[in-house]
């Protein structure tokens, strides 16, 4: 069967960074496609996701995932429309989200697409964000690992980012009090008008830690974690007896190797009787379905409110990562792609 698109455009990985990803890593091709074979359908991805773990994706130090290879189409969420099929499974016309890399179109055997999207009356890109893999990371790992009670002070950092304002507004949908950490005077406003949480603190603020200790006068009972370094520093002298700390990102610190020093806890999480765990969506995967069946409604009754920031074509990928950890997005970071 021939494909009726005879080129692609993709983003490939050109050098190997040290760190943080910036667009001198990146180059933009354009390369034939080939002919489906039988069992594989061909996706024009619409959207593509860009998430702060795809600097772990790049670099050469140990992660949970093998590092993108040189050369090869840059590894990120996407979603799409098949446009034509020789798989059982796939129609022409259905939406689809997966791994389908930064690229116009994709070839793959199935094996790579998470889900069939069949929210069609809301839109596309929320497969990617608050009923993608964000969504679903806020969910199990906020009720999952974090297990909030009624009443329990639930603080989040990165809480304006596309995981960070879910895990506020699904603690206050379970009765918690919320206290979003951010970097900003926007950032703060937004987390407190437009999810919802009940306190907001910047980190950027020399009086970082008199304002975190103001905004939980009760101490802390549930830490959701997206930065490591010294801004959790500060919210682990605040847990409470029996706290949960849910280690879901370690976005402030920029290099793992040699391993950095800093606050000893582990006598402080024994003298608090508190449990620090780490979460990879990954472990969640046979779970999927689940999570977007409770998000899903939230979101179509106002319970659970998403922020976008869409970058326009492919040719804005190669900057886009260095633009997350230079705090430029409100929301989920999100590339809408144009096709001819």
């Amino acid at each position: 069967m021939t494909t009726p698109i005879r080129s692609n455009v993709q983003a490939l990985l050109k050098s190997r960074p040290s760190g943080i990803p910036q667009s001198e890593h990146f180059e933009i091709v354009t390369s034939a496609l080939p002919a489906l074979e039988a069992g594989q359908l061909l996706v024009r991805n619409e959207f593509l996701s860009v998430e702060p773990a795809m600097r772990g994706w790049v670099n050469a130090a140990a992660n949970y995932s093998d590092p993108v290879a040189i050369g090869s189409v840059m590894r990120s969420f996407a979603a799409g429309v098949v446009v034509a099929s020789r798989h059982p499974a796939y129609a022409e016309g259905d939406q689809v989200m997966g791994m389908l890399g930064w690229q116009h179109y994709a070839i793959t055997d199935g094996s790579t697409l998470r889900r069939k999207v069949l929210e069609r009356d809301l839109s596309l890109s929320l497969s990617l964000g608050v009923l993608g893999i964000n969504g679903v990371t806020a969910f199990f790992a906020l009720t999952e690992i974090g297990q909030p009670r009624p009443g329990d002070t639930v603080v989040v950092s990165t809480a304006a980012g596309a995981v960070g304002s879910a895990v506020g507004q699904i603690a206050k949908i379970a009765g918690c009090r919320t206290v979003a950490i951010t970097g900003g005077a926007a950032k703060q406003q937004l987390c407190l008008d437009e999810f919802g949480y009940d306190a907001a603190v910047d980190y950027k603020s020399p009086t970082f830690a008199a304002d975190l200790a103001h905004a939980c006068p009760q101490g802390v009972d549930v830490y959701y974690d997206n930065t490591s370094g010294e801004i959790s520093d500060a919210v682990l002298r605040h847990i409470n007896k029996h706290a949960r700390i849910v280690i879901c990102g370690t976005a402030s610190v920029s290099n793992w190797e040699p391993w950095p020093s800093g606050p000893r806890v582990e006598r402080h999480l024994l003298n608090k009787s508190a449990r620090m765990q780490g979460f990879l969506v990954w472990d969640y995967e046979h779970r999927y379905e689940e999570a977007i069946r409770k998000l899903a409604p939230w979101v179509r009754d106002g319970s659970l409110r998403y922020r976008e920031e869409i970058l326009e074509g492919i040719a804005s990928a190669p900057d886009a990562i260095a633009g997350l950890y230079r705090g430029e997005n409100l929301g989920k970071r999100l590339i809408r792609l144009h096709h001819d």
